[in-house]
């Protein structure tokens, strides 16, 4: 977690196979040479009314467009992106993020879907933590422990909406003040999350936020990817290679049990370029598939920090993402069962999605030997994600 300031550095490791890069001695390099563009470039942004909660309050939806032809959507219900196009290698735009066109099955119910989910993303052990001698009970939602910030999450949340673009890109900053209380959390958490579709083909994800009683916070973004398009079958083909040697060995709940494993000789080594489903049958326990917390290979602390890259061989799609955060979750869409439609008219089956959800560790409250997730009344929480995008 970084607190009261933002060091937009990263030393970008050395990659192999088809995720070598050259020339690139780091990140804020590059970023700053891709970011300097005419001052007269104006980036779209269009707004659309996208229905209403069951107690009324209005869904707004806002489309982001880059100089490029890159689009995303977010919506201010659960500050969610809904869609995000693409280009494969020959330059034909997909969406590549699984969700739905209307707002009834967001609110009816669904996987968190391109959610922003808190107060505490991932697990909580059996819904409670102790802070300055005071224990806190949450909401449990999952089993035994609370999940994504308990049964009415910030992904359950109508965030207000501003646009705050730049000649960098369009941009939507999302803002939404929890209460003292909510969902068992202490302390009135004032947030900001601000999506940024930049010219240089990356959606990058900041947030910040601040308390007036010393709480814990864990935020982030829950998209499912696909490479291919959303609602073209698994992603198993996909090839991952993550920056990560280590991971939070999980118990039979996916609480961590406090111990941290090299991923060396396991299912769970992707420090090679890998198949998601290279070793799908070595994977134990139901319903399969991953669903574990990696620990980044930081160089400092609170650095953007590659953390992993993905390519999709039929299109060509290349996805990297760069993060402030120490460690990441992958999940496969094991729960994905055919039961949802998405947006292209397609039922997501198994394994229709992957997400790579940039994180402080599962259950941190509880394992002090965690890096921290305390944010203290007064000091401010800041974590950047970037996701971006190419073809070869």
């Amino acid at each position: 977690m970084k607190l009261n300031s933002f060091l937009p550095t990263l030393q970008v490791l050395p990659l192999v196979g088809l995720f070598f890069l050259t020339g690139c001695s780091t990140y804020q390099g590059r970023w700053q040479h891709e970011h300097q563009f005419n001052a007269n470039t104006t980036p779209m942004i269009e707004k659309a009314d996208f229905g209403s909660t069951p107690e009324g309050q209005p869904i707004e939806i806002y489309t982001l467009v880059n100089r490029n032809g890159l689009r995303a959507k977010v919506m201010t219900y659960g500050a969610t992106l809904t869609e995000l196009h693409v280009p494969d290698r020959g330059g034909r735009l997909a969406d590549i993020v699984l969700g739905f066109n209307k707002p009834e099955p967001y609110l009816k119910g669904h996987p968190f879907f391109g959610s922003t989910t808190g107060r505490y993303a991932n697990r909580i052990a059996k819904g409670r933590f102790t802070l300055n001698g005071v224990t806190y009970k949450l909401a449990v939602n999952n089993g035994p422990n609370s999940l994504h910030g308990g049964i009415k999450g910030l992904d359950k949340r109508v965030w207000s909406a501003r646009d705050v673009s730049s000649p960098n890109g369009a941009a939507i900053a999302f803002s939404y003040t929890s209460p003292d209380g909510e969902e068992g959390y202490p302390g009135n958490l004032e947030m900001t999350v601000t999506y940024t579709l930049t010219h240089a083909d990356e959606l990058r994800i900041d947030y910040v936020a601040t308390t007036d009683k010393d709480t814990v916070i864990n935020l982030t973004n829950h998209s499912y990817f696909n490479l291919a398009g959303e609602g073209e079958g698994d992603v198993l083909k996909h090839v991952l290679k993550l920056n990560a040697d280590r991971f939070t060995p999980p118990d039979d709940t996916l609480i961590p049990t406090g111990d941290v494993a090299s991923v060396r000789g396991t299912v769970l080594d992707f420090t090679s370029p890998l198949p998601i489903g290279a070793r799908w049958n070595e994977i134990k326990g139901s319903p399969g598939g991953y669903d574990h917390n990696y620990v980044i290979n930081q160089i400092r602390a609170d650095e953007l920090t590659l953390a992993a890259d993905v390519q999709e061989p039929g299109s060509g799609r290349w996805m990297q993402i760069f993060t402030t955060e120490p460690g990441v979750q992958l999940y496969t869409g094991n729960f994905l069962d055919g039961s949802l439609t998405g947006k292209s008219g397609r039922a997501y089956g198994k394994n229709g999605g992957f997400c790579l959800e940039t994180q402080h560790y599962p259950d941190s409250p509880n394992k002090p030997q965690f890096p921290s997730t305390v944010l203290k009344a007064g000091e401010s929480y800041r974590s950047t994600t970037i996701h971006k995008f190419s073809a070869k």
